[in-house]
């Protein structure tokens, strides 16, 4: 299993801080959950079905001609690589380290590629799978750019994948609009932007045929019915979706701020994290650890993902440790 944040009982056993008294900002998510409806109880009694407006909550909320439902949008990830036989598959990298994996997991050839080496290797590619807004560091790259390269992929049956797990609050950006077109997948997840990871539930963009198929490879109720009544009701509202991302905006703008404030200037991020990269990332972490606040580090390139305090009181303890690290 790869490393992911989000670890607070390990983080708690090693650190002897209780569980509650740590601030965890090592996931990446929304640190304000969408207010869970009241769960039909036929959706606990019966099997779910796939009438009951969530996917076309899903396509209305994403643009999208199609969206199926998936647990997660990690099931997808993992499912995608046995829809083709094994080939010869691009990451972006840094990204999240799951798409990698799955795809040599799944017999294909893997070469890991900065953003600038694309054009040079593409023609030698069957399929290109990339983050954007990328995870960890933010970068965004533009919808022209990648429809380019999905257009040069698509004329001799290559695929795109794009993972837009972070889209949420740039959805001008997003290729959702686009994902019917062959050989393009997008792929979005709920829990982030939502703050409910907990329900595991993403979407899958793109046409019938390849929805088709990956449907089939997850199988029948892949996504649970409370899920589904959770995710059709947060996905309707408009005003709580406002409203989260102005808010995950302006927090992520102070915590950069906040980082620059204290000779911690970011190298990237988005409406849902910072990312810096530091030689002192590893005793950063032990330090905001030894006070039980939780970072993502990475150890690979010494760098780290800080998620949002979810309010004054966060912010105020995060201020406080960092004013007292000394590299």
């Amino acid at each position: 299993m790869l490393e992911h944040g989000g670890k607070l009982g390990a983080a708690a056993a090693r650190f002897g801080i209780a569980r509650e008294q740590w601030l965890d900002l090592s996931t990446g998510l929304a640190p304000w959950a969408f207010p869970i409806p009241t769960i039909a109880p036929q959706a606990w009694a019966r099997l779910p079905e796939a009438d009951d407006g969530l996917e076309a909550a899903a396509r209305s909320y994403y643009n999208a001609t199609q969206a199926l439902p998936v647990a997660g949008s990690q099931a997808a990830i993992q499912a995608l690589p046995r829809l083709r036989r094994p080939g010869r598959v691009g990451v972006l990298s840094p990204c999240y380290a799951e798409h990698a994996e799955a795809w040599r997991r799944g017999g294909h050839v893997v070469r890991e590629i900065a953003d600038a080496e694309v054009d040079y290797f593409l023609e030698t590619l069957d399929v290109l799978v990339l983050v954007n807004p990328n995870n960890p560091t933010g970068r965004l790259l533009p919808p022209d750019q990648l429809l380019q390269w999905h257009a040069r992929l698509s004329q001799r049956g290559g695929w795109l994948v794009v993972d837009e797990a972070f889209m949420d609050t740039t959805p001008a950006l997003s290729l959702s609009p686009y994902s019917e077109r062959p050989g393009l997948l997008v792929l979005r997840s709920f829990g982030k932007f939502f703050g409910l990871a907990g329900v595991r539930l993403g979407f899958a963009l793109g046409g019938a045929p390849l929805l088709q198929l990956l449907a089939e490879q997850l199988g029948p109720w892949a996504v649970p019915g409370p899920t589904r009544e959770v995710g059709r009701a947060c996905l309707a509202d408009t005003v709580g979706q406002q409203r989260q991302a102005q808010r995950s905006l302006a927090a992520s703008e102070r915590l950069g701020q906040l980082l620059v404030a204290h000779g911690l200037t970011p190298q990237g991020g988005c409406a849902l994290f910072q990312w810096l990269s530091t030689a002192h990332a590893l005793a950063l972490y032990e330090h905001m650890g030894a006070r039980g606040i939780l970072l993502r580090l990475f150890h690979h390139d010494s760098s780290l993902r800080f998620g949002l305090p979810p309010d004054e009181a966060g912010f105020t303890r995060l201020a406080q440790a960092l004013e007292a690290f000394a590299p």
